[in-house]
């Protein structure tokens, strides 16, 4: 497992990425004993490996699995679940024939999932980050930052006064 300070580097980028996924059995079905969760804990950290991501943490119930884990930027989470969720239903059916009859029809998964992002700092922080680092730049080039929001000309604002509403048509008489 990675120490959490760890940043990954690929070829052209640099990057510490999680997702949280949950897995639920097909009709929440009780599934999952003990041997069979630890069973899967090897089978998606080997499934993991295949697409240079890394099982961060996995905890289960018998019903259903949290996993957490470390991707690197080309990898679709869409294609990372694909690969997690049909590699383990095959491997643990083969593995184990005494779970298959707690299979719904053959099949153990429900075909939907949860992904969130996770990890890193909160959004307001991120913010406050590259707005110092743009007013930083600006101040570096001897320019001051424009305002976010310009206010509208004083004669703009004046026209279009709530309450009054005026006309510049002119009427035409033929």
């Amino acid at each position: 497992m990675n120490d959490d300070n760890n940043i990954r580097h690929g070829r052209h980028s640099v990057f510490k990425m999680h997702v949280h996924l949950v897995f639920v059995a097909k009709y929440r079905r009780r599934v999952f004993d003990g041997d069979a969760i630890n069973r899967l804990r090897t089978i998606f950290a080997k499934a993991c490996a295949d697409f240079a991501a890394q099982l961060i943490e996995m905890d289960s119930k018998d019903d259903h699995m949290h996993l957490l884990v470390e991707y690197p930027p080309k990898v679709a989470v869409s294609s990372l679940v694909n690969s997690l969720k049909g590699v383990s239903s095959r491997l643990l059916r083969k593995e184990r024939p005494d779970i298959q009859k707690r299979y719904w029809r053959g099949v153990l998964w429900s075909p939907s999932y949860f992904a969130s992002s996770c990890g890193g700092a909160p959004i307001s922080i991120v913010r406050q980050y590259t707005r110092a680092a743009a007013d930083a730049t600006l101040k570096t080039q001897g320019r001051l930052r424009p305002p976010r929001y310009p206010s509208p000309p004083q004669a703009a604002r004046q026209a279009h006064a709530p309450g009054q509403c005026q006309s510049n048509s002119k009427e035409k008489s033929y």
